[in-house]
């Protein structure tokens, strides 16, 4: 369990430093907005599959509610979900 999520949260991870800074400054400066909707919507999915998963870990693994709230806002900042698998599962076992 503690490994897909871990897997969930590197691939939401990437996802979100490809939209932040390779398809929206493509849009934004080059004014090439083809990566924006497939970029956007894997990290959109990968962010509700993220939520979604980290949300049933809470109550299987009976998370404290502190720990759960941390390990879901880590979700928004590009690089909070590395942040999150480094602190809370670096050593979880498979």
């Amino acid at each position: 369990m503690i490994r897909l999520f871990k897997l969930i949260a590197t691939l939401e991870g990437i996802s979100a430093i490809i939209l932040f800074f390779i398809a929206m400054p493509l849009k934004y400066i080059w004014d090439n907005p083809e990566m924006i909707r497939p970029v956007g919507m894997a990290h959109g999915v990968l962010f509700t599959i993220y939520i979604i998963y980290a949300t049933y870990l809470k109550f299987k693994l009976n998370w404290d509610w502190k720990m759960y709230i941390i390990i879901c806002l880590a979700s928004i900042p590009p690089l909070g979900t590395f942040y999150i698998e480094w602190k809370y599962f670096r050593t979880a076992k498979a």
